[in-house]
């Protein structure tokens, strides 16, 4: 394989398994594009990103940019690193046709599905919540469009009835950086995509997570592992906000939100949900057996009573 003037571009854990295998192949990682570091923790201390970290860790020079369009000397230093090739994967800036166009061979993108199906900014979880007997990543030639570039290679995984995001979060980038090194030693013929089929999965934020028991048991359980760890999963008991870590359908009937016996079992529009592990405010995570010792839960209790996130 002949290697590659690089340049890679990526913020979250979801990206490092791809730059890392770029530099064990041997691919000449010229700079690394990130988001600039973000306050996080009590101290809101400024905190580098995954693939910055990562970055640092491999001896490769990392450039944050905080906006790319209509920042001509930005646009300008990425050109002038004369790359063979961009790599592109949960960056988190869209890249403007100057820069599309710099590198030899364009820019490639690592995406988290099977395009069309599931573009945009949350595949994973957009895939699990609705139920796909699958999903994979797909390497991508890059245009202008929001993940509407022909595809070069794309590879499965199947979604089990258990399968979280969090599980399928690792098997995704760990697949993403063996494609990537495939589509450099090798590039296919890109393949357009067929409009049949596009769907769109939006950016998540925390509201999502409310569990609305109207819904039937199995619409919840796939909430549940969807959005596991983020934006994770919530309801209200006595008013205060109780996360939902894990969960599994059941039989069972009742009012949507009732509590049906003493093992946190949750009546919904139809089945049941029995809740496995929760955190309440102030503690930590742990099963609903350990919950129920600290905390009596009566049967006949309604949960989802309202109140903020």
């Amino acid at each position: 394989m002949t290697a590659m003037r690089v340049v890679f571009m990526g913020t979250p854990d979801f990206a490092v398994p791809a730059l890392r295998a770029l530099v064990a192949a041997e691919h000449d990682v010229a700079a690394v594009y990130c988001q600039p570091p973000r306050p996080a923790g009590r101290g809101q201390s400024l905190r580098q990103c995954p693939v910055h970290a990562a970055a640092d860790a491999l001896g490769i020079a990392v450039r944050t940019p905080p906006r790319l369009r209509n920042d001509l000397p930005a646009q300008a230093a990425f050109a002038a690193l004369g790359a063979d090739v961009a790599v592109v994967a949960a960056y988190g800036l869209i890249l403007p046709p100057a820069m599309l166009d710099a590198p030899r061979l364009g820019c490639l993108n690592i995406h988290a599905s099977l395009l069309p199906r599931w573009r945009g900014a949350g595949p994973i979880q957009a895939a699990i919540l609705a139920g796909d007997a699958e999903t994979g990543v797909t390497i991508m030639q890059m245009d202008a469009g929001l993940d509407t570039g022909a595809m070069l290679l794309r590879d499965a995984v199947p979604i089990g009835p258990t399968t979280t995001a969090a599980d399928l979060h690792d098997i995704l980038a760990a697949m993403g950086g063996r494609l990537i090194l495939r589509a450099l030693a090798a590039p296919p013929p890109p393949i357009p995509q067929p409009d049949a089929g596009m769907t769109y999965a939006p950016k998540l934020e925390r509201e999502h997570g409310r569990l609305d028991w109207t819904e039937d048991a199995a619409s919840l359980d796939r909430r549940v592992r969807a959005f596991d760890p983020w934006p994770g999963t919530f309801t209200h008991l006595d008013g205060a906000v109780l996360k939902v870590l894990a969960a599994i359908p059941t039989d069972g009937s009742g009012p949507p939100g009732t509590v049906l016996d003493r093992a946190l079992t949750v009546a919904c529009g139809r089945g049941a949900l029995r809740l496995l592990r929760v955190q309440a405010p102030g503690r930590g995570a742990m099963d609903a057996a350990a919950f129920l010792r600290g905390r009596a839960v009566a049967i006949g209790t309604v949960l989802g009573d309202g109140g903020a996130a």
